[in-house]
């Protein structure tokens, strides 16, 4: 299954080794990846806390992130989290043992970080899938993309209801 419901603590039953791990964190998600006994792996700035909210999304204007190992417990605080292997339908997981050898040996590396394109959630897919991906990007893009031809719409009909006011004077 893609997607294990909302979970608020920590208990680890219900976690697998190499699974994609959402934390809800106010205006975005970060994400990480389970590598057992209650830990994941995550990239984060380097002057991230643990639990870190508006703090860490400030901290995202920075062009270096630090792999973290850390307990899920203390990287989601008290923001809620999803098993969320979103992709596996598209992309197969690569093996078990890889995943988690691949993350254990990128603890303690400095990254270099984008929002758009070298986040956490690029970081967690390439390990789990082989694939960079990162939703949230693509999501705000078409937000944007969709707000902008909005804004243009409203322009174009409010220089049409000015000529009309002006052809009428």
């Amino acid at each position: 299954m893609a997607m294990r419901g909302v979970m608020v603590g920590f208990d680890g039953d219900d976690l697998q080794l190499g699974d994609l791990i959402e934390i809800f964190r106010f205006g975005y998600q970060h994400w990480a990846i389970y590598v057992g006994n209650g830990y994941v792996i995550h990239l984060a700035p380097p002057t991230e806390y643990a639990g870190a909210s508006c703090a860490s999304l400030m901290s995202t204007l920075t062009d270096k992130a630090l792999v973290k190992k850390e307990l899920l417990r203390e990287v989601a605080g008290k923001h809620r989290y999803q098993v969320n292997n979103k992709h596996d339908t598209k992309y197969p997981p690569l093996p078990i043992t890889k995943i988690v050898q691949r993350a254990e040996e990128m603890v303690g590396r400095e990254l270099q970080y984008k929002v758009t394109s070298e986040n956490c959630e690029h970081f967690v897919t390439e390990l789990r899938y082989g694939v960079a991906k990162s939703d949230q990007v693509r999501d705000a893009l078409v937000g944007v993309g969709i707000a902008g031809l909005g804004l243009a719409a409203l322009g174009l009909f409010s220089a049409i209801v000015v000529k009309k006011k002006q052809q009428n004077q």
